[in-house]
């Protein structure tokens, strides 16, 4: 099973207008400091307390600063804990905001 997507895999999402949820995973001052304007906030510490339910349906994307360590494991935490087909960003934050 695919866990990850690519940067051009995203893009091609968005420009689908596809029913994704693109969430970052650091904490509040990593997002605040540079961050997806697409991208809503919701630390890993709060993702694996179980309180968070995504609405059914919706395509989950976690994204961190460089792709890979907490997005990562809050993917295959929501992956594990929900019925949503969900993947992490490849490359994270940094890596779009340099290559789209």
């Amino acid at each position: 099973m695919k866990v990850a997507i690519t940067l051009a895999e995203l893009k091609q999402l968005l420009d689908k207008k596809e029913n994704i949820m693109l969430i970052d995973v650091r904490n509040k001052e990593e997002y605040f400091e540079k961050h997806l304007t697409f991208a809503g906030n919701l630390p890993i510490e709060i993702i694996e307390s179980g309180n968070f339910i995504p609405e059914p349906g919706k395509i989950i994307i976690t994204v961190c600063g460089k792709g890979g360590g907490r997005s990562e494991r809050a993917a295959n935490y929501l992956r594990e804990n929900t019925k949503n087909e969900v993947y992490f960003l490849e490359g994270g934050t940094f890596g779009w905001l340099e290559k789209v």
